[in-house]
């Protein structure tokens, strides 16, 4: 950027008209992670069901960890409204198949048994798959399979693609369109590293859990009742370090400083060795334990709020598909389950969300030093942990701030860019967004974290109870919406499309398993 224009400059620039409806009409997807359980509210036991399509190859309905742990993808839409819809079809869809089982809803999982009780994933014979499976194995030997039960929301943007060369010319950046792209999305990730607790903060909706979730064990917590842990200012027990803010990966140090910059740090944790994972062992009296003994067998297993992404093609490495293509998309990953949504989520979150994207596209967003790292990390798990502690300080340019203090200079610098995204929509929508998330800082008790817990006390019930309650409510809602017949084809097709290719790729299969690995991670 030339030394003429600050970065603030930029942003009000660009929220000039015309410029500013370019911001409009992003790609918004939606990842939405649920478990598989019974009635009582135990993990299922059964297997994916074939009616729902090969969780390998299905387009829309897959598997995470678990057999039990469904996924559902939504395509990239340009609404949230048009994303919620489709993602509620496919929850239509999945419920006709379900039979007396229902989806959990919400993060946290409950009435969890052994861990030899937790299915890992099961994605057929075919080498893609069995490493698939293996990829699990060892997560569930590195950091336990209880903790790869949580659930969660990705939402997956990309900013439209009108927008890129409009902002190359504000700049004055000469490069090709290319490598402007991926430089602009690298500062957006910094900045949203930066900021992005306000995510668990405003919708973070797992401040309790089950007291089987931790084993026997005390985590230290505050005791609700006989079965429930909980927090009293959490947000998002999910995002802190009981969960994906996992103090195993502590050390990994991967940097968000550019493209090349995240790709040889993240390749660096996949090729070196640890010696704790080296303890496992990787292949052992003829089984595999995990795929291999690094920091990280693969890129999926590094744990962030959020993540550069590229489509890969088939057993392609998403470093390599990074490194060639560049970034297609920021997929952010720091959304719990909402409760009160059947779905998991709603288009207000999806809104601000988008408006915090922009935001950090747009403002000034310097490299990360390794103590600005350190301290970002310590903010998203704080905010996660005690965020609605009213006293809680955040660090900021080396300095403590108040939390809510930063949030409403943040919501301050999004009111523009609400009102640019809102455009000629007489409902103003993302402004109407940004006032309640407002009102929740005024008043922390309507955050769903505090909603959560204020349920369960009026309604004396475990977090157990609480959970069970709202997911059959959902399950309910589901059965009684009914798919258009052509929908309802169209999810079929794709079922059956999803079984055959799965076929054609186990009869494709030509190399050992052993092979295959060898193959995988020699590729450059």
């Amino acid at each position: 950027m030339p030394a003429s224009k600050t970065p603030d400059a930029l942003l009000q620039r660009v929220l000039r008209a015309p410029v500013a409806k370019l911001l409009s009409g992003g790609l918004k997807g939606l990842e939405k992670e649920s478990l598989r359980v019974t009635p009582q509210g135990r993990m299922a036991q059964t297997p994916h069901s074939k009616a729902l399509g090969a969780a390998l190859t299905h387009p829309h309905i897959t598997t995470d960890y678990s057999e039990a742990l469904i996924e559902l993808v939504t395509l990239p839409l340009t609404t949230p409204d048009a994303t919620l819809g489709f993602l509620a079809d496919i929850h239509s869809f999945v419920y006709q198949h379900l039979h007396e089982e229902m989806l959990w809803g919400t993060s946290m999982p409950c009435r969890l048994g052994t861990e030899t009780e937790i299915p890992i994933a099961n994605y057929g014979r075919s080498n893609i798959g069995m490493m698939k499976h293996v990829y699990r194995r060892g997560l569930g030997w590195r950091y336990g399979r209880t903790m790869q039960t949580i659930s969660g929301v990705h939402f997956n943007y990309s900013f439209p693609l009108a927008l890129w060369p409009v902002l190359q010319e504000l700049q004055g950046d000469h490069r090709p369109l290319r490598a402007f792209m991926d430089d602009g999305y690298f500062a957006m990730l910094r900045n949203f590293q930066r900021l992005g607790w306000l995510v668990p903060f405003f919708f973070g909706a797992s401040p309790a859990v089950c007291k089987s979730f931790f084993h026997g064990r005390d985590p230290g917590f505050a005791e609700l009742d006989s079965h429930t842990w909980y927090r009293s200012q959490a947000t998002s027990l999910r995002m802190s370090d009981i969960g994906y803010k996992n103090k195993n990966q502590a050390h990994i140090g991967v940097r968000y400083n550019g493209l090349d910059d995240y790709v040889a740090t993240l390749t660096h944790a996949i090729s070196t060795p640890e010696p704790e994972y080296q303890a496992i062992g990787v292949k052992v009296d003829g089984e595999y334990r995990q795929l291999n003994a690094n920091i990280l067998q693969i890129e999926n297993e590094f744990y962030t709020f959020v993540r550069p992404k590229q489509p890969i093609q088939p057993s392609e490495r998403a470093t390599l598909a990074l490194k060639k293509r560049g970034v297609m998309y920021a997929e952010v990953r720091a959304l719990d389950v909402n409760a009160y949504d059947p779905v998991g989520t709603d288009a207000p979150t999806l809104r601000f969300i988008e408006a915090l994207l922009v935001l950090c596209l747009l403002t000034g967003s310097p490299p990360v030093s390794a103590d600005e790292q350190a301290a970002i990390n310590r903010n998203q798990t704080d905010a996660a942990c005690c965020g609605r502690d009213p006293q809680l300080e955040l660090q900021r340019n080396g300095g403590p701030v108040r939390l809510r203090t930063w949030a409403s200079e943040i919501t301050d610098e999004m009111q523009a860019i609400c009102e640019a995204l809102d455009a000629s929509d007489p409902t103003k929508p993302y402004s109407t967004s940004l006032q309640a998330r407002r009102e929740e800082l005024a008043d922390p008790e309507r955050l769903p974290s505090a909603r959560v817990l204020a349920d369960m006390r009026r309604h004396h019930e475990s977090f157990f109870e609480f959970a069970l309650r709202l997911s059959t409510a959902h399950r309910d809602y589901f059965l009684q919406r009914r798919l258009p017949a052509e929908k309802q084809r169209q999810f079929e097709l794709w079922a059956r499309q999803s079984l055959e290719k799965q076929a054609r790729i186990e009869a494709a299969d030509r190399l050992s398993f052993d092979d295959y690995l060898k193959q995988y991670f020699a590729q450059t």
